[in-house]
């Protein structure tokens, strides 16, 4: 850890000062299969709908998949970067104007660079470092891993479905990271209606309460089960850019106007540039 920490500190002499700050949302599940990666996915095309400038790293180590949401061929990601035969630069698709993805890699080979991971990113990248917003699809459950980029995210945003193992290792989720994070941010997932999603999220809050006092879950909002998604993964396409008037899509222009305005009202008054504050909040974990 005291090298990656080093290694960090390196990176971070090097950065140049930007005039914006880019905020990192981490979203993360406690379990696969709930969704998470879909809804990065959504969140970020819809994000960029209203005119911001977003990327997406697909930090999902070993099993990332963002490129087969998104409907596009990927020529190098982020193992070619780890084996330093590509920078970060190189592995960065364009989806849009002003949208980018970083492509993570499927497989287990990328398991034994797992510490490299942050020490790799690039500071002096233009493209990452005059972002709006850079979503990171982490990997479910709560390995040291997935705790990094948790812990040094702006903002963290766990979902979760209606299903007893589902909320149980949510709940885990949200309690390792309540260490370092003092509001985390809730999607309901699969659900019936509102109602379902209500009871489903203040159950895990009760508990919460009390069992971390001084934590603050909100729930963004919730999205119901629908043929459209399940299709729209099968045709590789974003729900969100095909179906524009679709209620799943109002319920993530809605989730993600909820995130915003949270944002709004909770700034971090920092005029460190996006990437350096990334790396020192991970630097300051060690």
């Amino acid at each position: 850890m005291r090298n990656q920490a080093s290694g960090l500190d390196k990176l971070l002499s090097e950065v140049k000062p930007a005039t914006k700050s880019t905020k990192f949302i981490a979203i993360t599940s406690g379990k696969g299969g709930v969704g998470k990666s879909t809804i990065s996915a959504n969140m970020a095309y819809t994000l960029w709908a209203m005119g911001y400038k977003v990327g997406i790293f697909d930090a999902d180590i070993g099993l990332a998949n963002l490129d087969l949401i998104f409907g596009v061929k990927v020529k190098n990601n982020l193992l070619d970067v780890l084996k330093g035969n590509a920078s970060f630069e190189d592995i960065i698709i364009n989806i849009e104007s002003g949208l980018y993805l970083i492509p993570g890699h499927t497989g287990d080979e990328i398991l034994k660079y797992n510490t490299n991971i942050l020490e790799k990113l690039n500071t002096q990248s233009v493209i990452l470092d005059s972002l709006d917003y850079l979503i990171i699809d982490t990997g479910a459950g709560i390995g040291e891993s997935v705790q990094t980029f948790l812990n040094a995210s702006d903002y963290l945003v766990v979902v979760t479905m209606p299903d007893p193992a589902a909320l149980t290792d949510a709940y885990a989720s949200i309690k390792v990271s309540s260490k370092h994070k003092d509001r985390i941010y809730m999607i309901i997932n699969q659900v019936r209606n509102t109602k379902e999603a209500t009871k489903v999220f203040e159950r895990i809050k009760s508990v919460a309460s009390s069992n971390i006092p001084n934590l603050e879950l909100e729930m963004l909002g919730k999205i119901s089960s629908s043929d459209i998604i399940i299709q729209s993964n099968r045709q590789r396409k974003l729900f969100a850019k095909a179906l524009p008037q679709s209620n799943v899509t109002a319920s993530i222009q809605t989730i993600t106007r909820n995130l915003l305005n949270n944002m709004e009202q909770n700034v971090l008054l920092n005029n460190e540039s996006g990437f350096s504050r990334f790396l020192r909040n991970i630097l300051y974990r060690f």
